[in-house]
């Protein structure tokens, strides 16, 4: 808590000396279309993870066995998850990407965004003495999740939407997966069949960029659609 406490310091002060802005320039502060634009991002990735699961299930005929469900221990992991994707959320599509739309452009900001949340998680996984390969299927599929997001935050001028986004990915998937601290809280994989190691990495790419594409697209739909929720004020 005292780290997130520290990023928001530091992004205030940002914005401030460079931006004459204050917090508020990241539509960090609730109010109801904020509210909506995160719930929409949550349940929309969340529908999209479970269906990449349920396709992982079908493809490789895994079987999952369902575990008792703990009540506390899902509140301690919503409340983790909601603190690590707030926080990586303030560093990477937060005051710094709001600094660089302002002064190189939207395009060259959300990629350079995009490329340093992919570096980001080489490290964060414990990649860095990985195989190439290995750290550039990191880079890329994280990369293009953080671009999509980004993306949501310039268009929409607020990190709600892509905090939704964040939230769910990472609260869904650990219903299901191993992860530290929380992890598997309502399955457990018993069993599934194993591709070989080209077969592999094609459905890995597909599982890493399905939602970013499907997310992408249903960006691109709201915003042509104008969608009231989605617009600037």
């Amino acid at each position: 808590m005292l780290g997130l406490l520290v990023i928001i310091v530091v992004s205030w002060g940002l914005l401030y000396l460079i931006e004459k802005k204050n917090i508020t320039a990241l539509g960090i502060v609730p109010n109801q279309k904020r509210v909506i634009q995160f719930l929409l991002g949550f349940l929309f990735i969340s529908i999209i993870t479970l269906c990449t699961i349920y396709i992982e299930t079908l493809i490789k005929s895994i079987v999952w066995e369902s575990k008792s469900v703990d009540y506390a221990l899902i509140y301690k992991s919503l409340l983790y998850h909601f603190r690590s994707a707030l926080t990586e959320d303030l560093v990477f599509r937060g005051a710094i990407l709001y600094i660089l739309i302002s002064k190189i452009g939207a395009k060259k900001a959300i990629f350079i965004s995009a490329l340093f949340f992919g570096i980001y998680h080489v490290f964060s996984y414990g990649m860095i003495e990985g195989s190439i390969i290995l750290i550039l299927y990191v880079i890329l599929i994280t990369g293009c999740t953080g671009y999509v997001w980004a993306y949501a935050f310039e268009k929409t001028k607020s990190i709600a939407l892509g905090l939704g986004f964040h939230l769910g990915c990472n609260l869904i998937s650990v219903f299901f997966f191993p992860s530290q601290p929380y992890g598997e809280l309502l399955f457990v994989k018993v069993s599934g069949v194993s591709f070989s190691e080209w077969n592999e990495l094609y459905f890995l790419l597909f599982k890493g960029l399905f939602p970013s594409v499907l997310t992408f697209l249903f960006l691109k739909l709201m915003l042509k659609s104008n969608f009231k929720f989605f617009k600037n004020d």
